[in-house]
C-alpha cells in the first residue's frame, strides 16, 4: 500500500513537471519571430456585399419620433380612461423594443406583457384579441411560442399592408381596455402620416 502511494505521488509530480515544461515551451516566443508576426498581412474581417435585391432585404421601420408619439398617445388614452398603471411598448417585427413607456404605478409584469403583446401582433400581423380566438386549448398551439402573449392589447403596425411593428399595452383590468389604448397609439401614427 505504501509503495503504491509513493508511485502515485511520483507519477503526479512527473505529470506536473511535464505539463509545466510543455506550457513554458508553448508560451515562449522567439524575439526574432515577433516582428515577423507583427508584419503579417491584415486579416480581412468583412466582405463588401453589393446592395442588389437578390443580396439585401430592405426593411421598413417605425422611426424613433413616430415610436415615441405612438406610445405617448396610447398612454395618454389610458390615463384619460383612468388607467395610469399600464405599460406601453412598441417593438419591431422581430420583437426588438423601439419605445417603452411605463405609467405611474405600473407593476413590473406589465412591462413584459406589453412587449409580448406588441411582438405577437407584429409577428402575426393581427390584433392579439383576434389571435386569442384561434387558441383552442387542446394540446400545443401557437400560444406556446416563446415571447408571445395571446391576450387582447396588441395591435400590428403595417406599411403597405405588411406588418412592420406592433404596439402593445399591458396592465389594465381588461384586455379590451389595453387594446383601446394600443389602438389610440396606432391611430396617432396613421393620423401623423396624413
Amino acid at each position: 500500500m505504501k509503495k503504491s502511494r509513493k508511485m502515485i505521488a511520483a507519477a503526479a509530480a512527473g505529470a506536473l513537471l511535464l505539463t509545466g515544461g510543455v506550457t513554458a515551451v508553448a508560451n515562449a516566443v522567439s524575439p526574432a519571430a515577433a516582428p515577423a508576426a507583427a508584419q503579417a498581412a491584415p486579416v480581412k474581417v468583412a466582405a463588401e456585399v453589393q446592395p442588389a435585391p437578390e443580396n439585401v432585404v430592405a426593411q421598413n421601420r417605425i422611426s424613433v419620433g413616430a415610436s415615441s408619439a405612438a406610445v405617448n398617445a396610447a398612454l395618454t388614452k389610458c390615463q384619460a380612461d383612468k388607467l395610469p398603471f399600464v405599460t406601453v411598448a412598441l417593438v419591431d417585427r422581430f420583437g426588438t423594443v423601439q419605445a417603452l413607456l411605463r405609467g405611474d404605478n405600473a407593476a413590473e409584469h406589465t412591462i413584459e406583457a406589453a412587449k409580448q403583446k406588441a411582438y405577437t401582433a407584429a409577428a402575426f400581423g393581427a390584433p392579439t384579441s383576434e389571435l386569442a380566438k384561434r387558441i383552442n386549448g387542446n394540446g400545443p398551439s401557437i400560444a406556446d411560442l416563446p415571447g408571445t402573449l395571446f391576450l387582447a392589447g396588441g395591435v400590428p403596425l403595417k406599411v403597405n399592408g405588411v406588418s412592420v411593428a406592433g404596439i402593445g399595452v399591458g396592465g389594465a383590468p381588461d384586455g379590451a381596455l389595453d387594446e383601446a389604448c394600443a389602438t389610440a397609439g396606432a391611430e396617432a401614427l396613421a393620423a401623423a402620416a396624413k
